[in-house]
């Protein structure tokens, strides 16, 4: 359950779960459901309409996690998005996307970061599980520093703060944390060349365990992590991946990236993006 308790009379931390408490059911028309008391949140597309769900609360900076279990079978052509975005024309974004595959093959887990409305810094993996036969943990570091994507614990990519060398870290707009599953069969599933079967409908995506216990919620124009005594509790806010995490960095994007902006030279012919040199 998301318990707000105030910090110094208006600031808000954000601790862990119930769906109906910490989220809205924003589109689908019904095909989203809230089950077991609050625990679990399911979301499904036909070939009428998809759904999706976002946060009652915006964050600015927090680890947050979410545990799912994706579309089974042939989800070729589904997409199912998981995010943090703030509004506007100049947004920033942080993307977990699940691109569904024939059965067999494996899903593709793409990533982004976006920063005043500019993204172009996908990098993409295979799994080393198969995503849809269980739920499995997945989650966003999001500091001053440096935003960090995890799988089950264990960091895929690290997307540091390259300001001084110009280039923009999102830090000043508060996100929500959407979530939606759509028809993409256009571009997600072998650059579109595989369409959704729809005799295979509805397709169903399940989440629960949402927790946002170091988050800090943005609330009438401030941030509890503006608060000393609350930096000084959450290391959070100035985590780095020690040793052991940058070894098991390096062996997901040995293993399991299938792309990497920061390589692809024929997309940047006059030179690779410059935070890419500082990772």
């Amino acid at each position: 359950m998301l318990h707000l308790f105030l910090v110094l009379g208006t600031l808000m931390v954000a601790s862990a779960g119930s769906f109906y408490k910490d989220f809205d059911i924003t589109w689908g028309d019904g095909r989203a459901k809230i089950l077991n008391n609050g625990q679990l949140l399911t979301l499904s597309l036909d070939k009428a309409s998809g759904s999706g769900f976002q946060s009652k609360n915006e964050y600015l900076y927090g680890k947050i996690d979410m545990q799912l279990k994706l579309v089974p079978g042939n989800s070729a052509g589904t997409v199912t998005a998981y995010y943090l975005k703030s509004p506007g024309s100049t947004w920033d974004e942080i993307d977990f996307e699940f691109l569904g595959n024939l059965s067999g093959d494996p899903y593709t887990l793409h990533t982004n970061v976006f920063t005043n409305g500019k993204g172009d810094r996908e990098q993409q993996f295979h799994l080393w599980f198969d995503p849809s036969a269980a739920f499995h943990t997945y989650s966003i570091l999001w500091n001053p520093q440096r935003i960090v994507f995890f799988v089950d614990g264990t960091p895929i990519r690290e997307f540091k703060n390259s300001e001084s060398i110009g280039v923009p870290f999102p830090k000043n707009q508060p996100m929500r944390i959407y979530s939606s599953l759509w028809n993409a069969d256009d571009w997600a599933t072998r650059g579109g060349l595989v369409k959704t079967d729809w005799t295979h409908a509805p397709f169903t995506a399940s989440y629960r365990n949402f927790k946002a216990n170091n988050a800090c919620v943005w609330s009438n124009g401030k941030s509890s992590c503006a608060s000393t005594s609350f930096r000084s509790r959450n290391s959070w806010l100035s985590q780095e991946l020690d040793s052991t995490s940058q070894n098991r960095l390096k062996w997901v994007q040995k293993n399991y990236m299938i792309y990497n902006y920061c390589t692809d030279t024929k997309r940047f012919p006059r030179g690779i993006p410059k935070e890419c040199r500082n990772s």
